[in-house]
């Protein structure tokens, strides 16, 4: 299991990986599109804040002029950059043809159907927008949970990396629906580690630690 940053902010990037516990970052082109340097300027800096992987999605709409777009991006950095591809027929198409030699996910996935093709087709994950689903279809955690069973059952090692989670309950409730990674934006990631009790005992451990000096 591995947690990703989703931000294309740079000081995001760098308090993430200060954790120690952010395997890497996601991207997509609104979250690009909100720094005002070129594409790859970003995704290099990214890549360079920290050592993990850096998600870039294809914003091309045909296969030949995906598979030009990835090998491209993943000049950027080889041993980081993983190249996110649109849901449909031409980006099960390009990830064919890109894969496994170039790291591919799948992504803005709302059907098992999706996930099956794209595990045929060599991509190393598929992604949900869990609470968009939620939103529009009902259920996004049962999704989570219907896109791991196809995954496995398709019998490759396709994992579900979950996006679109906007609270604390929201990833564990992925995660135990059998979504093997998720991607968090930096206040969720923040959220995960605080908790009113937790603040309240700590509270209390200081104020009988101060007693005890006295």
């Amino acid at each position: 299991m591995a947690i990703f940053l989703d931000s294309a902010q740079l000081d995001d990037a760098r308090a993430a990986a200060a954790t120690g516990a952010v395997a890497g970052i996601t991207t997509n082109p609104t979250l690009l599109a909100a720094v005002p340097e070129p594409r790859e300027q970003v995704l290099a800096a990214l890549c360079a804040a920290q050592p993990g992987p850096v998600f870039c999605q294809l914003v091309a709409s045909d296969a030949e002029s995906m598979v030009a777009e990835a090998r491209r991006l993943h000049a950027i950095s080889p041993e980081q950059i993983v190249l996110k591809v649109p849901a449909g027929l031409e980006g099960v198409r390009a990830i064919s043809r890109l894969a496994p030699a170039l790291p591919c996910a799948l992504t803005a996935v709302y059907a098992p159907g999706q996930a099956y093709l794209a595990a045929m087709a060599g991509a190393r994950y598929v992604i949900p927008y869990v609470n968009r689903a939620s939103r529009r279809l009902g259920d996004g955690i049962a999704l989570v949970s219907a896109l791991a069973a196809t995954c496995a059952a398709a019998g490759t090692d396709t994992a579900v990396l979950a996006a679109s989670l906007k609270t604390p309950d929201e990833v564990t409730a992925a995660l135990l629906a059998g979504a093997r990674h998720v991607t968090l934006p930096w206040p969720v990631i923040m959220a995960l580690a605080e908790h009113p009790l937790s603040a309240e005992a700590v509270a209390e451990f200081a104020r009988a630690a101060a007693a005890a000096s006295r």
